[in-house]
This record gives C-alpha cells, structure tokens and sequence, in this order.
C-alpha cells in the first residue's frame, strides 16, 4: 500500500498539468496525422484570396459598383478575418491551412503594421485641426468649445449651415481673431487671414477654399475642403462618381498652388488607400500616416471604422498627429501638429 499511495501522489500523478506538457500533446495529436495537408483546403483557398486582396487590391476593377474603393475604404479591417481563419485551421488540425494564413498576415503586417506603433514626436511650429460639425449638430456651441479646447492654432470645420454659422463665430470669437467662411466650410485662426476665395470642385456650390495663414514661420496656404459624400446602395455598389470628380479638381488647385507650404483640412470622404483619391493624395502627405498612433479612424464617431477626414501636408513636416474626443457630431475631430521650419 504504501508503495501505491507513493506512485499516486508523485511526479507521475495528478498535481498540476505544465502548460509545456498541454502543447506536447497537442503537437502529439498532430503528429503521424496523414490528413493534416488534406483537411482544411477551403480555409487555406480563403486565406490566399484573402492575402491577394490586400496584396492587389489596386487592380479590383471599380467599373462595377466602384468595388476597388469600397474594399479601399474598409482595408484594414480585412486583417479581422484571419483570427476566425486561424480558429478553423486549429480545430481542423489543417497544417495546409496554417501555412496558408501566413500570406495575409504577412501582407497585413506590411501594410498596417507601422500604423500599430506610435509616431507621434514633440516640437513643432503649428497645430491644426478639422471637424465635419454635422449639418444636424443638436449642440453647435459646446461642438466648438471642445475643438478650440484642442489648442489649435488653426481650425477648419466643415458642413457649416448658415443658420449654425453666427454660432460658431461667436463660440469661437475669444479664441481665434481671424475667420472666413464660403459655402459650406470655414476658416477660424490665431494668424492673419490673406487671399481667402471659394475653391470651385465641380459641384455647383460652394464646398472648399484656400487662403493664406500668415504665421510666425511665414505663409502657409491653407485649403479647406468637404467632398460629396458617398453611398453604398444594394443596386449600385458604391456611388462615388460626384466624389472622385470633385476629388480631381481639388487636386488640380492644390497643383496649382503659389505658396510652397500647404496644409489640406476636411472630409474627403476616402481614406488614403482609395484610389479615387489620388489626384490629392498623390501631391500631400497624410499627418496620420507619418506621424500619428493608430489608424486614427475618425467615422461614425460612435464606432469609428475609417479615417475620411484628413489632414494632409506639403513643404512642412508633420510631428505628431492625433484624433480629438467625440462632440456633437457624427464625425471625430482630428489634429496634428507640424514644423514649418522645414
């Protein structure tokens, strides 16, 4: 007896399992397994459609529903599928399916990766912000007071109602000496205000502008800019047309620019992936991109799932970026901070 009571209780018995010895057998489980290459094709077919995706995502045609710039717009989130991928490939025991899913965590990594880790420096010479306000914005009053609360030296604001207007002028009075509005979009800044004029992006009305912030670094030509929005329809895919038209011509005044430092603020309604956008992207740096922590989403302020407002530059250098707390509005501000000594 006692040398059973002393077998039961040793290293042989039932104390506590090693995590070292649960991974052996799983591996055991695997091994001398002949259909572990066979099982799970499908799961490794979907991991490589998925990885040509992310990987050609420039070549899906946009002729049809304007698929490229929906599957564009929603990139990042393709990552979401391969933990649900890789669940299946375990529980199948599908060795195929595993190696299969390194292709899109690859390419994620590659293309997003360095939007995980912080960017963001100290210093610079300017902060700038943009706010889509929201046209319905049930409290104009305190959606201003939290943006000048940002410390921006430069505020943009987009979907202005001229109703809502004399609002946000006098919210915003004590804070920026200096403002212009045209159409839809406004201007508030610390710095003098020159050259201001309505830039023409193909709508009929008035959705941009430019001027000239005279800051202590010097001239800093600033456009503002809402473009039209988007829709997702079950019989027309993604109707953007109005958008990408809108797009080309406000790349065309940005090419157009005297003044060699520019900052771009507004609602593109596309992220920097949508090819739509390239007559703008093409010309400016997004601030997010060079010098933010994550993605930055900034839309729909309840569950931001996409960064379409953008603060974009040329001629300075972004040193940090980031987004602002939720106001009023169904859009995120967003700010960033730059060097225009550069």
């Amino acid at each position: 007896m006692a040398q059973a009571y002393k077998t039961e209780t040793g290293s042989g018995g039932s104390g506590p399992e090693r995590p070292g010895s649960r991974f052996r057998r799983l591996l055991d489980g695997w091994r001398g397994d002949p259909d572990i290459w066979r099982r799970g094709l499908v799961t490794a077919g979907i991991a490589v459609f998925l990885a040509l995706v992310m990987l050609f995502h420039a070549q899906i045609p946009n002729n049809v529903g304007n698929l490229g710039s929906l599957t564009e717009t929603f990139l990042p989130w393709l990552g979401l599928f391969v933990p649900v991928l890789l669940v299946i490939a375990v529980v199948r025991k599908s060795a195929t399916a595993l190696i299969a899913l390194l292709l899109p965590v690859i390419i994620w990594v590659d293309s997003f990766g360095g939007l995980i880790t912080g960017k963001s420096g100290t210093g610079g010479d300017l902060t700038v912000a943009t706010h889509n306000v929201n046209a319905d914005n049930p409290d104009p009053t305190g959606t201003a007071k939290d943006v000048a609360a940002s410390g921006a030296d430069v505020v943009a604001l987009e979907e202005l109602t001229p109703s809502a207007v004399p609002v946000y002028e006098k919210a915003l009075a004590g804070t920026y000496k200096y403002h212009a509005v045209k159409g839809t979009v406004g201007l508030w800044s610390k710095y003098p205000l020159s050259d201001t004029r309505p830039v023409d992006i193909k709508l009929g009305w008035v959705r941009a502008m430019r001027t000239t912030v005279t800051t202590p670094k010097g001239e800093v030509a600033v456009h503002v800019a809402h473009l039209p929005s988007v829709r997702v329809k079950l019989d027309a895919g993604f109707t953007a047309n109005q958008r990408d038209n809108s797009a080309d011509a406000l790349g065309e005044a940005i090419a157009d620019e005297k003044i060699g430092k520019v900052i771009l603020l507004g609602d593109l309604n596309g992220t920097m992936n949508d090819r739509a956008l390239n007559a703008v992207t093409s010309q400016l740096r997004s601030t997010q991109g060079a010098a933010g922590d994550g993605f930055g989403f900034s839309w729909p302020a309840s569950f931001p799932m996409a960064r379409i407002d953008q603060i974009m530059v040329k001629g300075v250098e972004p040193v940090s970026s980031w987004t602002l707390p939720e106001t009023g509005s169904d859009h995120l501000p967003i700010a960033a901070r730059v060097d225009l000594s550069s």
